[in-house]
C-alpha cells in the first residue's frame, strides 16, 4: 500500500514556515493555479500581482521556467514519496529576477490520487551573484597566471638564448688584447649579462613552482 500523502500531511509544515522571513511556501492544485501561499511569498510577489490564490502558478516567473516546472511535476507524481529541486526565475517587479530553489512533492489525496503540488523553496539570488562574481575572479586569476606561465617560458627560451650568444662574445673580446678601457667596458658587460640571466632564471623558477 502506498503511503498517504493527502493535503493534512502538510498542514503541520504550513503552520511551522507561515511565519518565516526565509522560506517560501506553496501549494497549487491540479489546474496549475496556487491553492496556499505563506506570508514569506505574499509579502514578496503579492505587491506585483495583488492577492495570488486562485492565479495561475506561472505568474510570477520567467516564461522559460514554466517547462521546468512541468517536467519536475511530472516527476512527482510519478515518484509521490521523493521530493525533486527545481530552480526557478521570478519576477522582481524592477524588471529583472529573483533566483529561488525549491523542492517540490506531490499531493494526494486518501484514494491516491493527485491533487496538487506542494513546494518549499527559498531566495538564492545572492549566493548565484557571490557565485558568478567569483567564478569571474577565478576565471581572471586563471587568465593571469596562463599569461605570467607564458612570459616565463618567452624569457627562459626566447630572451636567453641570445643573452647567451652576447655573453659569449663578451668572453671571446676578454681574451683579446684589448686597452684598459675595452677590458672595463667588456667586464660590466659580462656583470650586467650575469644579472640579467639570474633574473630571467628566477623569473622562470617562480612560475614553474606549484
Amino acid at each position: 500500500m502506498l503511503p498517504d500523502y493527502r493535503m493534512t500531511n502538510f498542514a503541520e509544515t504550513q503552520a511551522l514556515l507561515e511565519p518565516s522571513s526565509f522560506f517560501y511556501i506553496i501549494t497549487t492544485n491540479m489546474a496549475g493555479r496556487y491553492s496556499y501561499i505563506n506570508t514569506n511569498y505574499a509579502r514578496t510577489f503579492a505587491q506585483i500581482y495583488g492577492s495570488l490564490l486562485g492565479q495561475p502558478y506561472d505568474i510570477t516567473m520567467h516564461p522559460e521556467d514554466t517547462k521546468v516546472c512541468a517536467e519536475v511535476a511530472a516527476r512527482c507524481f510519478a515518484n509521490p514519496e521523493r521530493l525533486f529541486p527545481a530552480t526557478i526565475r521570478k519576477h522582481d517587479g524592477r524588471g529583472g529576477f529573483l533566483i529561488t530553489q525549491w523542492e517540490y512533492k506531490a499531493i494526494l489525496n486518501a484514494q491516491q490520487q493527485p491533487e496538487g503540488i506542494f513546494c518549499i523553496g527559498y531566495d538564492i539570488t545572492e549566493y548565484m551573484d557571490q557565485k558568478e562574481q567569483l567564478e569571474g575572479t577565478r576565471e581572471l586569476l586563471n587568465l593571469k597566471e596562463n599569461v605570467l606561465k607564458e612570459i616565463g617560458w618567452y624569457q627562459s627560451h626566447v630572451i636567453r638564448k641570445p643573452l647567451a650568444n652576447i655573453m659569449g662574445l663578451v668572453k671571446i673580446l676578454e681574451k683579446m688584447d684589448l686597452d684598459q678601457n675595452m677590458k672595463n667596458i667588456c667586464q660590466m658587460l659580462i656583470t650586467s649579462s650575469l644579472e640579467l640571466d639570474a633574473v630571467l632564471k628566477n623569473t622562470a623558477n617562480r612560475h614553474q613552482q606549484p
